[in-house]
């Protein structure tokens, strides 16, 4: 598997030997998340899967910054304490990411939790001579590490000019950055060098060496994060361990609300909660992967909106399958679905080795798709034929963590009852009253599929957006 690394500027073979240990950078736990935050968490959940159902082990960690002056801002605004700030948007971040059907990181370290860590780190750099203490804390000393910048590819003189550094006349230099920041007032710790709080790059840096260790195989997160802050983690972990910091950094295009980057001040963010409740998980996350993660992408409800189209093809699908009838499948049709059904797993495998296409491994996935329509639709459908299909089928899913709404034993009972009474008024050519069990079933979330010989059902999800 190749993967696009931001500091070598090229695709890199990512080191499966042993396990892929991922590091990802998560919120800033002091409002809802949006959309944005689902891009990049969507991403990374889907190769963590994808990895894992080839086989691979992968040790998985996702940090919450839950110290931060937005989270004091906040908790001041608010008159409450910062652990309740935080506390809460802990809460709702499982709440919504668990409604994307995100699997659980292996552990979620907090900031707050490895204040003993940033301060052993912090020691070891000014030990080191990479940081000094000042009057209004302690700072890393850029000019000391002299790759600085060769993540973001800029050069220090034209660094000073783009950093958003606040102005303070006790550093050395205008780039030199937050290590630990001397502070009197709730929330702050005692350290070596007087009572304060982590700045916020030093949080990841500990907590990642401290889980993953040196040279770990990919670190991840927002674009937006190339600068300053994965930049500033790699000058002080490598500054700290003599050894690289991570082996592949990739990096998450941004989401964008017409053309424009999603921000508070703009007024044009989508929160997670609010596009669950309009457009629905499996929605959610075929736009999140439609275009190449790399890229950024636009907030677009024509897109979105073509998504429901595509998902209601993967509900037809699914039921055709599970619901086939056993019988003898034509010579035509079995050679049509191993050809169909190698090509894809081929396709949707290759894609995602190559720097992980996602949009070319959902295309894979609705050519499937697309071919058990088209021969359930000619009602040739069997179970001999869905029974090769169906393993693949689930797989790809799974891989692209898409759920199929599905129905309890009692809930069949009474569909196939209402199907079979609906049956019968037909026959009797009481259309009227068919049409009125068509409408009880309707209210279910079933909808019907009339062949010729029979009639299948499949429940849909309802998806608020669809008919507003």
């Amino acid at each position: 598997m190749k993967i696009f690394d931001t500091l070598s500027v090229a695709e890199k073979e990512l080191d499966i030997s042993d396990k892929v240990r991922i590091y990802l950078c998560g919120v800033t736990v002091y409002d809802d998340s949006h959309i944005g935050h689902a891009r990049t968490i969507i991403v990374f959940d889907t190769l963590r899967r994808f990895l894992e159902s080839q086989g691979i082990k992968v040790e998985f960690i996702q940090n919450f910054t839950d110290v931060d002056d937005k989270i004091i801002n906040r908790a001041r605004a608010e008159n409450v304490s910062t652990d309740k700030i935080s506390s809460k948007y802990i809460v709702n971040y499982f709440k919504e990411f668990d409604n994307l059907n995100v699997r659980h990181a292996d552990m979620y370290p907090k900031a707050t939790e490895h204040i003993g860590d940033m301060i052993n780190l912090i020691k070891v750099l000014i030990e080191k001579n990479f940081a000094y203490v000042s009057t209004n804390g302690v700072y890393f000393s850029v000019s000391k590490f002299h790759e600085y910048g060769k993540l973001s590819k800029k050069k220090t003189d034209e660094l000073v000019s783009g950093a958003r550094v606040e102005i303070d006349e006790t550093k050395n230099d205008p780039l030199d950055f937050t290590l630990w920041k001397f502070a009197n007032e709730e929330p702050k710790w005692e350290s070596p060098w007087g009572p304060g709080r982590p700045g916020w790059h030093i949080e990841c840096s500990a907590m990642s060496l401290k889980y993953l260790g040196s040279n770990f195989e990919i670190h991840g997160g927002g674009r937006d994060l190339i600068f300053p802050h994965h930049e500033n983690e790699i000058a002080q972990s490598e500054s700290y361990s003599g050894k690289n910091f991570a082996k592949i950094w990739m990096h998450v295009g941004m989401v964008t609300i017409n053309g424009e980057k999603m921000s508070k001040s703009l007024g044009n963010t989508k929160s997670v909660d609010h596009v669950l409740k309009k457009w629905g998980a499996n929605i959610i996350r075929l736009f999140c992967l439609s275009g190449h993660y790399s890229k950024p992408i636009d907030y677009s409800e024509d897109l979105l909106r073509e998504a429901i189209t595509k998902w209601r093809q993967v509900e037809n699908c699914y039921y055709e399958l599970v619901l086939s009838d056993d019988g003898s499948a034509a010579t035509e049709d079995v050679k049509l679905i191993e050809e169909t059904v190698k090509e894809t797993k081929k396709e949707f495998a290759e894609a995602l080795n190559s720097d992980f296409n996602t949009p070319l491994a959902s295309s894979a996935f609705f050519k499937l798709v697309k071919t058990v329509n088209q021969i359930a639709s000619s009602e040739h459908m069997v179970s001999s034929l869905s029974n090769m299909i169906l393993p693949v089928f689930d797989q790809m899913l799974d891989i692209l963590g898409l759920k199929i709404s599905q129905v309890s034993p009692e809930e069949k009972i009474k569909i196939n009852e209402l199907i079979n009474k609906r049956n019968l008024l037909r026959s009797q050519k009481n259309f009227q009253g068919a049409d009125n069990i068509r409408k009880e079933i309707s209210n279910l979330g079933i909808v019907l599929i009339d062949h010729k010989k029979k009639t299948l059902w499949m429940k849909q999800e309802r998806i608020v957006a669809e008919n507003s």
